[in-house]
């Protein structure tokens, strides 16, 4: 077995507005072999079939890259799958979702793969898609995204269906279908300890719609140190210091677009908003980081970060 060929598996998109959705597809194709090589489509080409893409290219590119399941990224891919990419990459079969994905003629882009039977299928994330989250974004102008939010950021929880735990939903992200369990936080999660002598990094914020400039940031983050452990907080928390309809994506969301991120190997899930002894001393963290950003208050006004930086390991 020693001499087994490994498993190429090929993968391709459009990748737009990366969420945690396109990263279960990604998990999936690359349980299918041993290498995952993804295509991604150039900007030309998506809008030739598809329409304009909201991210650049670019973006795009660095947004699957950090993606810890992918091993390559093949940059400006055709729309349609042929056999020539798959030779070309040395892949023995492509992987798509069990959606239909058409070409500008109204045909299916993976029919050559499919006739010659180097195709197969991953079940899609229900739920969520780029579609939703664009959604979710233009309804931020609606006073009604916030069912019972009259005169306070917090929902009634006794009253308000948004705000039922039967639901499943976020109050502040009411239109949101996901669905989640803890077999997919396993899935997505590491589960990897931090070893003897590592360098714990601590970080928090809010991580809303998870995009390149995230990804930039944690790579930065995680240059400090071994181990990278992300605090998220919760939704009400959230709206609290961004107001609005914040978040855009609830806290179980929110959580699997982290832990898909190759830079993070834990997170901390409604992670509480100060920085304090209790926190770092339970999870050993070594240094405490902040981005560029202005530091929001606490809800009593206080630094969040005060105790980190009398430590002086901010």
């Amino acid at each position: 077995m020693a001499d087994r060929k490994p498993v190429r598996v090929w993968v391709d998109g459009c990748f737009d507005m990366a969420h945690f959705g396109h990263a279960n597809f990604l998990r999936q194709a690359k349980k299918l072999g041993d290498v995952l090589v993804v295509g991604i489509h150039s900007d030309a080409e998506v809008a030739k079939h598809k329409g304009p893409p909201v991210m650049k290219e670019e973006d795009r590119y660095k947004m699957v890259r950090s993606i810890k399941w992918v091993d390559e990224v093949i940059e400006g891919v055709p729309y349609v799958t042929e056999l020539d990419t798959l030779d070309k990459y040395n892949c023995d079969f492509c992987a798509h979702g069990d959606d239909i994905t058409l070409d500008s003629e109204g045909r299916d882009t993976y029919r050559i793969v499919k006739e010659q039977g180097r195709y197969k299928e991953c079940k899609r994330t229900a739920g969520v898609s780029t579609t939703d989250l664009v959604g979710r974004m233009l309804l931020m102008t609606k006073s009604h995204h916030l069912v019972g939010a009259r005169n306070s950021p917090i929902p009634d929880g006794k009253t308000n269906n948004e705000a039922s735990c039967s639901n499943l939903k976020s109050p502040y992200t009411g239109i949101s279908q996901f669905l989640p369990t803890t077999n997919k936080i396993i899935q997505f999660a590491e589960g990897k300890e931090p070893n003897p002598g590592d360098k714990i990094v601590y970080t928090a914020g809010a991580f809303d719609l998870f995009h390149v400039g995230h990804v930039d940031f944690l790579e930065k983050v995680s240059q400090l140190g071994n181990y990278v452990i992300v605090g998220l907080h919760t939704d009400e928390e959230v709206n609290r210091y961004w107001g609005g309809n914040y978040p855009i994506m609830n806290l179980h969301e929110r959580t699997l677009s982290v832990l898909a991120c190759r830079y993070v190997n834990e997170v901390v899930i409604g992670a509480p908003y100060i920085v304090n002894n209790s926190l770092l001393d339970h999870f050993g963290v070594d240094v405490v980081v902040h981005g560029m950003t202005p530091i929001k208050p606490s809800a009593n006004g206080s630094n969040p970060y005060e105790t980190p930086k009398k430590q002086r390991n901010f």
